[in-house]
């Protein structure tokens, strides 16, 4: 699943290709309750912003298409209708000619045409960004004072911190020398301090990572995932002291860890 750090590096490319243009044509593909948009025509694309897993491509009328991309979404620009992909859903013929697709292989990426208004509500539950000013070491204390949820989960609850999923919650824990099943109330401030540096040094290395390959090839976010000191390692040693990597289910999801190196 697209975390933060892929989500961004699509934001990025959507910046560079499609600001300014204006949308004359609209296709709509494999429909489902998961697609929710009607035509656009005639609207100029505006702002390509993210929050948290969330693209908000915000439009010349006031209103704008609101995407999650679920397990295997991607959304970039293409030259021709004909290079559109099989498992494609929504197509936006651009005013240079070429096409803005929304393509969703298992269909469980959502895509939505709501008022500005409107997409600014439904994002403002999510939690803080982890790359913004305001996620400092202090704040991170305060969210977890408390609680006695398991840090991994605590992680992923987009209620706290937006953009985090479970590759980089797992990579940062890892990072940070901290076992995904300790309680996160009961963390010591040194330890979210470091909790917290590390988080931020995974996402930013992730992005770096990314955007550097796509610099260099036209390729899908899935086509590269940054190397993993222990996500879906299970099994093999770990790459600092040796010792295999061990797999657990949380939340329903598998989680990643060194018995060694996080305590």
């Amino acid at each position: 699943m697209p975390e933060l750090p892929e989500v961004e590096v699509i934001r990025r490319r959507l910046w560079e290709a499609v600001h300014g243009r204006t949308v004359v044509e609209t296709k709509l593909v494999r429909l489902s309750g998961r697609v929710s948009i009607g035509t656009l025509h005639g609207v100029r694309i505006e702002s390509v912003d993210r929050r948290g897993k969330f693209l908000l491509v915000g439009l010349s009328d006031r209103r704008s298409l609101l995407i999650h991309l679920g397990m295997t979404g991607d959304l970039y620009v293409v030259n021709d209708w004909q290079q559109a992909p099989r498992t494609t859903r929504a197509g936006f013929r651009l005013d240079d000619g070429r096409w803005l697709v929304f393509n969703d292989p298992r269909a469980l990426g959502k895509l939505e045409l709501v008022s500005l208004a409107e997409a600014a509500k439904k994002v403002q539950r999510l939690g803080v960004e982890p790359l913004s000013a305001e996620f400092t070491p202090e704040l991170l204390a305060s969210l977890a004072r408390g609680r006695r949820q398991p840090v991994k989960p605590f992680l992923m609850d987009q209620r706290w911190v937006a953009g985090l999923g479970n590759i980089y919650a797992a990579e940062a824990l890892f990072e940070a020398g901290i076992h995904p099943g300790h309680p996160v109330g009961s963390l010591s401030r040194a330890r979210l301090a470091r909790l917290h540096r590390s988080i931020v040094q995974v996402l930013e290395r992730a992005i770096e990572s990314m955007w550097n390959a796509a610099q260099d090839q036209q390729a899908s976010w899935i086509e590269h995932t940054p190397v993993a000191s222990v996500y879906r390692r299970a099994g093999q040693p770990c790459l600092r002291c040796g010792r295999p990597i061990q797999r657990m289910r949380q939340a329903g999801r598998s989680t990643y860890y060194c018995p060694g190196c996080q305590r």
